[in-house]
């Protein structure tokens, strides 16, 4: 703060100038009320240089007087949480559950694994199975229909595609296997690992999803893969358009798999896939001549009441396995936490945030609930000089496998996204995760945070919360059993960074940002190429 001599008036960084005109022009900003853990611990806390001098009796920082006020207010979930505080929910398994052998020194080989899959496995550094891997595999090998419920990042991809090949590999024949997932991205990497985990094998494994041509597909399903990994809305099209020839070799599928069950089967929205799904469902073999699996991170009740649906003659019951139920879905080595910010500024907020010496290195994955609002964000960040890229069902698809291959190999540091990069995607450097917008459904917010504190790593995520956010975070909170803590880094008063750094440079940027999107251009400036339509 600038020295005061006498009879001179105070002079205040460009930043706060800025904000004392948009209150003089009764502009209100609303700036973030302290949280919980930074209530807690105020009357303990140094005070803060950045914001010295605040407290002068001088008339005309009454305004700024208000701001510190406001910034010193008591939190509002802090006081909502005194009002109903959350709920500890700790599900209990179901019944008829199985339990994985607890045993950390268990083996592939000692759950029936053959010598070529134990040592595919060790090829990719998979050396001893995981509690979803240890409970499924036996039971599958055994012929049972699967229910898995498993924590985001514990290897259910294995559960379900080790006793899938091992059974083909006694038996290769065409189509053997269909699996059925909500994203194409989800898909690919299915695939990848398909391929990967058989590679001793001559297994033929084919890709069906959108934003491809449906040609090659056709003629891909007319060849009689062994294994299928497809979108529902894609293979659906398939078995309504592409003729007898092409979805024959479905009706010998011994085996389909529902991945991500509970977003397959999820009936509410308008993105309901249940439709497609039936379609898909209806070209294979009826229930009892064929396995069925079902694997989610959430076992929600549309899952789970079809353990009790009645047995087909000669089927033996549906076993369900449910793995760290007690851990909730949410890591023990993930730190949750939540930073409420100003709906007017989260843009100023974001930035900030980002450039923090905490932050400044970390792979980041920033979760939208709009497309818009993620095409919006690509454009901003690139603009303020970050390595960012997107990931949204607005992108074409070879667009979409190219951003992430970017994230994939640290070209970018940022991952722009909306829910399609929230399930089952495995990026294991992933350090933080940041909600902008918070999930309606506390269910998405547990596959959103499984990006990252993957396969034991440590992981952070931080929830931005507006006005008018509150009861989703208790809504989360009472979900996962644990309360977020407040964002805070050493050092670091992120209000006092957002006024004296942030407010002219993102500001202006937004405009240029806003801009581009209104007049169609690509991230970078570049106009977006569209189709020309021949003449006649």
């Amino acid at each position: 703060m600038p020295p005061q001599t006498p009879g001179s008036r105070r002079r205040w960084p460009p930043g706060i100038i800025f904000l004392r005109e948009l209150f003089r022009r009764r502009v209100r900003i609303r700036l973030p009320r302290q949280s919980r853990l930074a209530q807690e611990t105020e009357d303990r806390a140094p005070a803060n240089p950045d914001l010295e001098g605040l407290d002068d009796d001088d008339d005309d920082d009454e305004e700024l007087k208000a701001v510190v006020s406001t910034i010193k207010a008591p939190s509002r979930i802090k006081r909502a949480a005194a009002e109903q505080a959350p709920q500890t929910v700790r599900p209990t398994p179901s019944q008829n559950a199985i339990s994985a052998p607890t045993d950390p020194n268990t083996t592939f080989s000692a759950i029936n694994v053959r010598p070529w899959l134990v040592q595919s496995l060790a090829n990719m550094a998979i050396k001893r199975p995981t509690g979803i891997q240890k409970g499924c595999i036996p039971e599958i090998l055994k012929g049972r229909d699967c229910i898995g419920g498993s924590r985001t990042g514990s290897g259910k991809t294995v559960a379900f595609a080790v006793p899938i090949l091992q059974k083909w590999a006694e038996d290769p024949t065409a189509i053997f296997a269909l699996v059925l997932t909500p994203t194409r991205e989800l898909a690919l990497q299915i695939f990848e690992q398909f391929k990967a985990i058989s590679a001793p094998q001559s297994l033929k494994a084919i890709l069906v999803t959108g934003g491809s041509d449906m040609r090659p597909q056709a003629i891909a399903l007319a060849q009689r893969p062994h294994v299928v990994i497809a979108t529902p809305g894609r293979l659906a099209d398939h078995i309504r358009t592409s003729g007898e020839d092409t979805i024959c070799g479905l009706r010998r599928v011994k085996y389909v798999v529902l991945d991500e069950a509970d977003r397959l089967l999820d009936a509410t929205g308008p993105g309901s896939m249940i439709p497609d799904v039936e379609e898909c469902l209806s070209a294979l073999p009826p229930s009892s001549q064929r396995q069925t699996l079902l694997f989610t991170a959430t076992i929600t009740p549309e899952v789970r009441a079809l353990k009790d649906m009645p047995l087909k003659p000669g089927k033996q019951p549906v076993f369900v396995c449910e793995v760290d139920t007690q851990a909730l879905a949410i890591p023990a080595t993930l730190s949750q936490m939540h930073l409420q910010v100003p709906v007017t500024h989260r843009e100023h907020y974001l930035h900030t945030f980002l450039l923090t010496d905490g932050n400044a290195e970390k792979s980041v994955i920033i979760f939208c609930n709009r497309t818009s609002t993620a095409d919006y964000l690509h454009h901003l960040l690139r603009l303020l000089d970050h390595r960012v890229t997107s990931l949204h069902s607005g992108l074409p698809q070879r667009q979409r496998v190219d951003n992430l291959g970017r994230f994939r190999a640290a070209a970018a540091r940022i991952l722009v996204a909306t829910d399609v990069a929230s399930r089952g995607l495995d990026i294991p450097e992933v350090a933080l995760v940041v909600n902008y917008d918070i999930p309606r459904n506390p269910d998405d917010y547990i596959h959103r945070v499984g990006r990252t504190a993957r396969a034991g790593r440590k992981g952070e995520a931080v929830t931005f919360v507006g006005q008018r956010d509150v009861e989703l975070v208790l809504a989360i909170e009472t979900r996962v059993g644990r309360q977020m803590e407040a964002w805070q880094e050493e050092g670091v008063n992120l209000e006092t960074r957002v006024l004296r750094d942030s407010l002219k440079v993102v500001s202006e940027k937004k405009r240029e940002a806003l801009l581009e999107l209104e007049e169609g251009r690509e991230v970078g400036g570049k106009r977006k190429r569209t189709k020309q339509k021949l003449n006649a």
